[in-house]
């Protein structure tokens, strides 16, 4: 193969994110097209490095597609759409099998992989890399991109916005997408990306909360992006937060892995020592994730701790060991041996459920835009995520768009001239503590009314501190030179915004969104879809 070095401001497709989404995306379409990668900091920065857990595929002896599809509907609360769950389900096994291809070490048992079992699951389904799998599936994934001369990657780019028909030299309001302007993080210039398909792969938007298991970047970055260009979103209100983080002052964000309760661990009282999940539901530590943070939460808030204990002390230093290397070393460099010990944990936003629209082909409602992975809204996840379906979700809409893409590549016309970045009317800002002052506003607000337990009446006081902030934050997009902070800012203001208008227009409790005022779930389960 040829290389065809490009300018990666010109290529024919375009992916904002370096995660599983879009590296997938971008090995499936490299063979035919020069593409271009943004990441917006380093290359291996974004939530797929940090995915413990593993991903789920119907492998062992006895499990079905049928009972995964199952499974994964009891999870969403019956919200998830049935042809996308069947569809992903489907292609789980033949995705895995492309990731062994490309090296992923998968733990094996014998000749087999080795599948463990988490919350929600009727079967071990779950292949993994002992307790740091995706930090696994990242390094072969980034290797044969790396590898790749059709493959430019591009770190330090913070998206702006799209580049749509009104941005055209000759104006369009057809909605067309052609790229992204993007900040360069070492120069502070804007930079101009133009392809003739743009695939959105940008992640969730974890940090429009206080408390999250997201890394820094979890933004939120595509759906504010998609959104102002277009784009319908949908069910933005199922925020998952998972049950057990670590609590400790120190270390912000290190997530204790659904498998320490799939292999036996224990919640308890740290007062007491009481266990309380057989309390609340029969299937105790491995009821989902929903069911076991709102059962923390209430205990939290109950007896006015700061955390409760999740313990396996009891299973065996050796088993404890075995099963979670890398929790165990972390763990033990902050004071705790987890195989003597409990574990201080408390719930942390975790995973957004919603998103950008997409159809089984990773399209969106704009033409020349995709979206795959957490950024999107497929159907799969409905109400609620089941464990170890998400990079699942990664490789099969990343290999979708990429599909898709190749197929119709004669309908996709050549970007028109774009009008480059404007300037001329800004300053640099000489006050960057509003951007900290407002940033930890919204964050705090979002945990308090917009959390795991929900009222109508807090999340009208979350509306209108976001109508406050959204005229502070125009205002002062629009007199300032753009930084990574401030772009980050408007994003995360503007997908609290989705959130909260997506949970006010709920009037029941279903999967993650649970709030006191309407306790019942109503018999048809309905997505929440907002137009632009």
């Amino acid at each position: 193969m040829e290389p065809r070095l490009h300018d990666p401001h010109t290529a024919d497709i375009l992916i904002i994110g370096s995660g599983a989404a879009g590296l997938t995306a971008a090995l499936n379409l490299a063979d035919r097209f020069k593409v271009t990668v943004l990441a917006k900091s380093r290359i291996d920065d974004g939530s797929t490095a940090w995915a413990q857990g593993g991903i789920a595929a119907v492998l062992e002896p006895g499990d079905t597609f049928d009972s995964h599809v199952e499974d994964t509907m009891v999870a969403g609360a019956g919200l998830n759409h049935r042809d996308t769950v069947e569809f992903v389900v489907e292609s789980a096994p033949r995705a895995i099998a492309r990731l062994v291809e490309l090296g992923v070490p998968f733990n094996q048992d014998g000749n087999t992989l080795h599948l463990t079992r988490e919350g929600g699951h009727s079967h071990r389904r779950i292949v993994h890399v002992n307790d740091a799998t995706g930090y696994a599936v990242q390094v072969a994934l980034q290797r044969a991109a790396e590898a790749h001369p059709n493959i430019t990657l591009v770190p330090n780019r913070v998206a702006i916005d799209l580049a749509t028909g009104r941005h055209e030299q000759r104006y369009s309001g057809a909605g067309h997408v052609w790229g992204v302007y993007a900040v360069n993080r070492e120069t502070g210039r804007v930079e101009l990306f133009t392809a003739r398909a743009t695939i959105l792969a940008t992640g969730g938007a974890g940090r429009t909360y206080l408390f999250s298991t997201a890394p820094r970047g979890a933004t939120g970055d595509g759906i504010a992006m998609a959104w102002r260009a277009g784009c319908r979103v949908a069910n933005m209100e199922f925020m998952q937060f998972h049950p057990t983080c670590l609590y400790n002052l120190d270390v912000k964000n290190f997530l204790i892995t659904e498998a320490v309760r799939g292999e036996g661990g224990w919640l308890k009282l740290p007062t007491t020592g009481h266990r309380f999940m057989p309390d609340v539901d029969p299937r105790a530590e491995l009821a989902p994730r929903d069911v076991v943070a709102r059962a923390i939460d209430h205990e939290i808030k109950r007896l006015g701790l700061d955390y409760v204990h999740l313990d396996i002390s009891h299973k065996g230093a050796e088993f404890v060991r075995g099963h979670f290397p890398t929790i165990h070393e972390k763990l033990l460099g902050l004071g705790i041996d987890m195989t003597r010990e409990p574990i201080p944990v408390v719930p942390a936003q975790h995973y957004t459920c919603g998103g950008i629209i997409v159809d089984h082909d990773g399209r969106t409602d704009l033409p020349g835009l995709y979206a795959a992975g957490e950024c999107s809204d497929s159907g799969l996840h409905g109400a609620n995520r089941l464990a170890s379906n998400s990079l699942l979700e990664c490789f099969v809409f990343g290999e979708a768009a990429a599909k898709h893409i190749a197929a119709h590549w004669a309908d996709l016309p050549p970007p028109p001239p774009i009008r480059p970045w404007d300037e001329s009317r800004v300053t640099d800002s000489d006050e960057e503590v509003v951007i900290k002052q407002n940033w930890t506003e919204i964050r705090r607000f979002m945990w308090n009314y917009v959390g795991i337990v929900r009222t109508t009446k807090r999340l009208e006081r979350a509306a209108h501190r976001i109508k406050l902030l959204s005229e502070e934050i125009g205002d002062y997009y629009g007199h300032f030179r753009v930084t990574p902070d401030l772009i980050e800012l408007r994003n995360l203001l503007q997908c609290a915004d989705l959130i909260v208008r997506c949970a006010l227009a709920r009037k029941e409790s279903r999967g993650l969104h649970y709030t006191l005022d309407y306790p019942e779930t109503l018999p048809v389960a309905a997505d929440t879809v907002l137009l632009p």
